[in-house]
């Protein structure tokens, strides 16, 4: 009976949930590093795509910190899951695409997981649900 219960309900929205706590929470830590990075003036970031490594580094930072903070939230998640899957596809087929797959394993995660939330939405436990409903 509480098998057939818990198979029954739809826990959706609690996935899309932990799904954006977590992949947005580890980007947003990586992007942290990138923060301090900009804050400070180091230089030598990648420039992959030639804007320059300041402009890349601002890019990233953006995505990474500031748009993983959105995804998290939920606010404005689809428009936030943009840059993160921009810089992702940059990662996984540009600055990394002379390493094998299995040696890109995490750009490649994070790109999938971005997309995945893109297609599905931020879900009902964010503020985007609360504020456009």
């Amino acid at each position: 009976m509480i098998l057939k219960k818990f198979l029954k309900q739809d826990y959706s929205d609690f996935g899309i949930l932990l799904l954006r706590l977590s992949f947005g929470g580890m980007i947003f830590l990586h992007g942290l590093g990138k923060l301090f990075d900009l804050i400070s003036g180091k230089p030598g970031f990648p420039d992959p795509i030639g804007l320059g490594s300041a402009a890349s580094l601002f890019l990233v930072t953006f995505a990474e910190f500031g748009c993983a903070i959105l995804l998290v939230i939920g606010l404005f998640t689809r428009f936030a899951l943009i840059p993160l899957i921009f810089t992702m596809v940059i990662v996984v087929f540009v600055h990394e695409a002379h390493l094998e797959i299995g040696d890109k394993e995490p750009p490649v995660l994070f790109m999938l997981a971005f997309t995945g939330l893109f297609i599905t939405g931020p879900g009902k436990y964010s503020m985007d649900y609360r504020i456009f409903k």
